[in-house]
């Protein structure tokens, strides 16, 4: 099933497994260059590529795996007809192939804007782990949820796109949360996703001390998530298919 969705997601288009690359290399330029024309530094450091990188590969992420785990039944519907293939694989390949294609593109890219710009980064291996298990988390969680809401309510993916369009400004990718006012934070710190870049952001800057990233608030949120998805799946999985 990985290698199935290998060959649809990547094999199909040309360029492949580029793509996994250029895109959100692109989304990381476009921010560098559009806030380097209004601004003199960035928030932090005075890198714009390793700001907006630090910000934007952990969302990319995380937007990555709950989107694509979310539409797991309607990707495999054909093979899941079959008694040897459950849900759970299809759930799983899904998660592992896009976890590891999006932890090999984290690394080149912020590898790369390491050497190519000028900055003095020093890193804490143990904030940007908990950043990466804070994003895998959150993407299985919500995506497991999300795929059986969808298939119970198929308009429940259009009404979670919608909702979710805010998350792309309230998660701290322009600008760090810490510089808002209290009440402000208070409501921003909400996004649990807003802690995993806030934690990653701690690893590239040793001046950053990311107070307010809450482990436990994330780890509750991500495995209440799961397991609402899974007991959602386990009871209706067959009626989702038969839809």
């Amino acid at each position: 099933m990985i290698l199935r969705e290998m060959g649809t997601r990547y094999g199909r288009s040309p360029g492949g497994y580029i793509w996994a690359f250029l895109e959100p290399l692109g989304g990381v330029m476009i921010l560098t260059v559009g806030f380097s024309l209004v601004m003199r530094t960035p928030a932090l450091g005075s890198s714009f590529l390793l700001f907006y990188a630090t910000g934007m590969l952990p969302f990319s992420l995380y937007m990555s795996l709950s989107n694509t785990i979310m539409q797991a039944f309607r990707f495999s519907r054909s093979l899941l007809m079959y008694p040897a293939v459950t849900w759970v694989d299809a759930v799983l390949a899904r998660f592992l192939l896009n976890f590891l294609t999006g932890l090999i593109v984290m690394i080149c890219l912020l590898s790369g804007v390491l050497v190519v710009s000028d900055t003095r980064a020093v890193l804490d291996f143990t904030a940007i782990l908990h950043a990466v298990w804070m994003t895998c988390l959150l993407g299985l969680g919500v995506g497991v949820l999300n795929c059986a809401l969808a298939g119970l309510f198929p308009v429940w993916q259009q009404v979670w796109s919608i909702l979710t369009r805010p998350l792309f400004i309230m998660s701290g990718i322009f600008f760090l949360i810490d510089d808002f006012p209290e009440r402000v934070q208070e409501i921003m710190w909400l996004n649990p996703i807003a802690h995993a870049i806030s934690s990653m952001r701690a690893g590239f800057y040793p001046s950053y001390r990311a107070e307010n990233v809450d482990l436990t608030y994330v780890g509750f949120f991500g495995l209440i998530a799961l397991f609402f998805g899974i007991v959602l799946l386990v009871r209706y999985h067959r009626e989702i298919l038969n839809s």
